[in-house]
């Protein structure tokens, strides 16, 4: 029997929580919360597996543990379509609270600035900001960047309930993680759909490809197609720079915007979708000029050769447009990926639509 098939036995039987660098039967308490401030540093040598068990199974990189999870997860979850919402420009005109067509236009070609409606985080939330990214940051130091797009709610808990270096989540930033996530992202002024609803929301390995010299996956299909169609036609100048991202990614890049932005969510929600709202989680991604670095998620993107070369591109669809009617501000790097794209959820076998 493979690892794979001795780990999927153990969590069926309810013998064993989860297989990881130690051996931890069920119902055994999580080891508390380290608080001293250190850097991360591999995790302590694993315990034998108590006798009697067969076959065993050696003890696992983190790396390891984390595609055994994934596997598991790919054969027991159910796989959905998405089915995007039509959104013209006058349906999301019609949800803009008083405003005008052109404040509102101000408002996304101007995201950076504050407003004197713009909506804040309470006071309490404020206080959990900064741990709760700082240990979403450590999660994402010990499973790898890449790994990190991917991951789901569940497993971010698991880790930090396992691995003393990360230290387990209090109550009140679940919470507070929970609070953003299922907010009503239209009180800040974002009108896009919900696109992935179920905050556990998972996104396979079976269903992605890790595109080489990039760090970052695309979902197998017309993501990959698309991109490798484009990434020939434009030229090896041309790279990926964002491609999957599921729910914990979105949620921590949200709220390190959110902090940036010194508390202003309407802000934030300017600058990129709430958690849950992401078309990265379905397919969208994101592409940029070799050797430009951070300015590929600016205008300077817009100016260059690849840019054009996209636009001149027939096929090619930009989601988010200087004149789009989301609330977000112009993305020129931002590929749309047409309706019906493949993503899945960890609630049924239902569709998954807004």
């Amino acid at each position: 029997m493979n690892k794979r098939k001795f780990l999927q036995t153990l969590l069926a039987t309810g013998s064993v929580v989860l297989v990881a660098k130690r051996y931890i039967p069920a119902g055994t308490p999580a080891p508390a919360p380290d608080t001293t401030p250190r850097t991360l540093a591999a995790p302590a040598p694993s315990a034998a597996m108590p006798a009697g068990l067969n076959p065993t199974l050696e003890a696992a990189t983190a790396k390891e543990e984390f595609e055994l999870m994934m596997q598991q997860e790919s054969e027991l979850r159910p796989g959905f379509k998405h089915s995007e919402r039509a959104q013209t420009g006058e349906v999301m005109m019609q949800q803009l609270p008083n405003e005008t067509v052109d404040q509102y236009l101000e408002k996304i070609r101007n995201y950076d600035h504050t407003f004197a409606s713009d909506i804040y985080l309470r006071d309490a939330n404020t206080k959990l900001l900064v741990p709760t990214i700082a240990r979403l940051d450590r999660i994402q130091s010990f499973v790898g960047h890449a790994n990190f797009n991917l991951i789901s709610f569940e497993e971010i808990l698991y880790f930090a309930r396992n691995y003393p270096e990360i230290g387990k989540f209090e109550k009140t930033e679940m919470d507070f993680m929970d609070e953003i996530f299922h907010a009503d992202a239209t009180t800040y002024g974002f009108f896009g759909e919900k696109i992935t609803p179920d905050i556990k929301h998972r996104i396979l390995q079976k269903d992605v490809v890790k595109i080489d010299g990039t760090g970052h996956y695309l979902m197998r299909g017309e993501s990959l197609t698309h991109y490798q169609q484009i990434h020939k036609d434009v030229g090896n100048e041309l790279t990926l720079t964002s491609g999957i991202r599921n729910n914990v990614k979105q949620l921590h890049l949200f709220l390190a915007k959110t902090f940036q932005s010194e508390g202003n969510l309407s802000r934030a929600s300017r600058s990129l979708a709430p958690p849950g709202h992401s078309f990265h989680g379905v397919g969208d991604f994101d592409v940029g000029k070799v050797g430009m670095g951070e300015q590929n998620f600016t205008a300077d993107f817009a100016a260059t050769k690849e840019y054009r070369r996209l636009i001149n591109l027939g096929y090619v669809d930009i989601r988010y447009t200087d004149t789009n009617k989301f609330g977000v501000r112009y993305e020129p790097w931002h590929i749309k990926i047409e309706n019906d794209s493949v993503a899945h959820c960890s609630h049924g076998s239902s569709p998954c639509t807004a």
